[in-house]
Formats: C-alpha cells, structure tokens, sequence
C-alpha cells in the first residue's frame, strides 16, 4: 500500500509556524515581486481569493478582510520542507520526495501496526516536530492514494487520514473526483474526455482501454490501471537525472537597455552552471529567453529566444556565460521594455562520462580545461567558506536582480540573525 503525504497550504503553513497569531486569519503568500497569490489559508480560500490571482486586483478584498500578506520566503520553506521530509523518512524509510510539500510512502511493511493507524503517527508526529499540519491518503497505487489524500484533505471527517482500501470506497471516491483533478490529466487530455462524457475518475475507469490507448497512449492507460487499483508506478527513492535546468526571474523594475539585459542574464547563467556542478552534470545546449510584460499592448510586446550548442559539454560558470550572451546578442532588440529573462541548460549528461569522451575523441586544450575546473574548485570551496557568491565573476551581479519582497517574514532556521530569541 501507498501514502500520500501532503502538506496543508504548505506555505502559509511554514508562516504560522513561526507566528502562532495567524492561526485561523486569512493568509496569502505571494510570488516573485508581489505579485500573484501562490498560497492561500482556507479562510483566504473562503474570501473568493483564486490561486494564481494577481494581489493588485484583490487588493480591496484584501485591505477590507484584514488578509495577511507575505511575500514568497524560499529559503525557509526549503528548509522547513527539508525537516518535514525527514521525519516522514524516519517513521516510513521507503519515501519519494515528489515535491517541497508532496511525499510517497510505502506503507507495505507497516500493516501489523494498522495502516491508518500508522499513518494517523506520521502526521501527529510531523505536526509534534515541524509545526506543519498534514493529510495522509492511503492505497493500492501512488493514483489512489493521491485521489485519497484529496479527499483527506477536504472532508474534515476523515481527521487528516483517508484509505481506500475497498471496491465499494474506491468507487464512491472516484465518483467524486473530477476527471480533471486525476494525477496525471493536463487540460489538453480533460478537454479531450469531455467530448466524450468523461467526466469523472469512475467514467474514465470505465472507459473502454482501447479507446484509451489510442487517444491517450500508454500513459493514459497507466492512469487507468492504476484507478483501477493495479499499481504501474514503483516508488522512486531515487531521483532520476535532471534532463534541464532552467532559471528565469521576473524584474521588478523595466529593464532597456543591452547591458543591463547581459548582467541579468549573466548572472542567471551563472546559477544554471553551479547547478550543473551540484547536479554532477555538464550541458550541451544553452537556450535564452527575453520577453516584456504580456500586459503590454500589443505593438509594444516581444519575445525573443535562441538556443545554442556550447563549444563543448561543460558545467564552467564561464563558458556558460560566454554562450549565453551570444545567445541574448543574436535576440535582443532595441525599444522594448524588457520584464523577465531566463537561462536554460539542456542536453544534460553526468559529468564524468564527458570528461571521458573529450579526452578519448576530441583534440582539447586539456590544459585549459584543467585550469578552469581548478578555478570552478577554487570558487566553490571559498564560497562554501564565507557564503554564496562571496567570489563571483564579474559580469554576474545577484543582488541586483533579486526580487522584490517587500512583505517577506524572517529566515528564522537559515540565518544566523533571524533566529528567535526568547527573553525572560
């Protein structure tokens, strides 16, 4: 048997762990800049306020109810997610880590101690030692025991733990759900079941499997088994190779000209490439992206991208910051007013079979390169010492293209000067 354990409005749930008086306030947490809504409290949920909701168009709702508002503080929900995560894996050792608030569990060895009952320990325990609350769906497959975690988390009834384990209780389930909030069902495959009458989890449960597989292939045919309580997705306790790594930021201000677009850029790169190295990975391709705001009028927006092949597979902050400002040259164009830009790395490759081919089938200037890994080395182990980019290259400049969060609370577990203190 599977587990399913969710963390409940995870961020506003790592905000009130840390500030007991906004227990039972509306909260929202907000995205990159302020803008749109990422995380609502059920009693924000109750005020109308929609996910992905930009703040500026609720901002009479939010000023009339007295809706807290925070801006987006990552690193402490990383940290928090990392504890929670912990203590699951203490209680169930067979985890998958799926999300920062999502984690599967094999619960298979556990039935002499009652499942639900164990599962009840999971979430008191998770509760006792992170201040998170949780909600535990349990069954036959990774599909029924997500379906089952929804219904835990919206049927007070069920006191944070649901199971399916029965034909009758799988089916009421799936007649509840709707066909669109099946894992595993984008809007493309819902708009393509409605045609059809496909409306619920049950319908498509019952729709015959040919029709399946030749509209929605073997993976729909795995989300049929699956809620048909035939497992077809094993547990992964250990993550599968990245395939990209991609990073992008909104600006807070309107960005014109080239060079302050390079420095953006730059430095995004420059995280795309310490990410290589902490993933043990070298990328082949480098895609940029540059775009202005799709709230501007028609004639006054862009979108520009270019993908490029780097010289060589590679993971060095230099040699992915060369080829992403050749890339930015060939899109740029003058007269727009740029609001977001990005940085993907792709063609990825674990690092050490590339250092195996160039020096097999390629005439290197292996000096070079050994003299720009000992540079990488050098970096990484001052900035492991005295904090992130402590010694950066000089085209990347992070502070000034940090977002703007104006509401956002303290680290209290990843700084130093953020811990709380208590005074007698």
């Amino acid at each position: 048997m599977f587990a399913l354990v969710d963390c409940n409005n995870f961020y506003v749930s790592c905000e009130r762990a840390f500030n007991p008086s906004l227990t039972g306030k509306p909260v929202v947490v907000l995205s990159n800049n302020d803008g749109c809504f990422i995380a609502r409290s059920d009693e924000a949920k109750a005020l109308g306020l929609p996910m992905g909701g930009p703040a500026f168009k609720f901002r009479d709702i939010l000023q009339k109810n007295r809706v807290r508002v925070f801006s987006a503080n990552f690193p402490l929900y990383g940290d928090m997610s990392s504890r929670v995560m912990a203590t699951i894996g203490d209680l169930a050792p067979e985890i998958e880590i799926y999300s920062i608030d999502e984690a599967f569990v094999d619960l298979g060895g556990f039935s002499r101690f009652g499942l639900e009952h164990h599962a009840s320990r999971i979430r008191s325990t998770v509760r006792k030692h992170t201040g998170i609350p949780v909600s535990i769906g349990i069954g036959s497959t990774k599909t029924l025991a997500k379906a089952a975690s929804r219904m835990a988390k919206k049927n007070p009834g069920y006191e944070g733990v649901c199971m399916l384990s029965t034909r009758k209780e799988i089916s009421d389930a799936l007649t509840t759900l709707k066909v669109d909030d099946i894992w595993g069902i984008g809007r493309q495959w819902n708009r393509l079941l409605e045609t059809r009458n496909i409306r619920t989890a049950l319908d498509y449960s019952r729709t015959p499997a040919s029709w399946i597989r030749k509209n929605l292939h073997i993976p729909g045919i795995r989300i049929q088994e699956e809620l048909n309580g035939h497992s077809c997705l094993p547990l992964e306790q250990v993550r599968p190779p990245k395939q990209s790594i991609c990073t992008s930021r909104s600006f807070g201000r309107t960005v014109i000209s080239l060079d302050e677009l390079q420095q953006a850029v730059a430095t995004f790169a420059g995280t795309c490439a310490r990410k290589l190295r902490e993933e043990g990975s070298v990328a082949s391709m480098l895609t940029v992206f540059i775009c202005t705001s799709p709230f501007d009028e028609p004639h006054r927006k862009y979108r520009g991208t270019r993908t490029l092949a780097m010289p060589r597979p590679s993971r060095d902050t230099i040699s992915v910051i060369r080829t992403a400002e050749l890339a930015l040259a060939s899109i740029y164009r003058e007269g727009f007013e740029y609001k977001k830009a990005g940085v993907i790395v792709s063609g990825l490759a674990p690092a050490s079979s590339s250092e195996r081919e160039i020096a097999l089938f390629t005439e290197e200037d292996t000096a070079g390169n050994d003299r720009e890994k000992r540079l990488m080395e050098a970096m990484e182990s001052i900035n492991r010492r005295y904090g992130p980019a402590a010694v950066r290259i000089a085209a990347e400049n992070d502070d000034a293209w940090k977002p703007n969060q104006a509401m956002k609370s303290a680290q209290y577990t990843t700084a130093w000067s953020d811990i709380l203190t208590l005074s007698g």
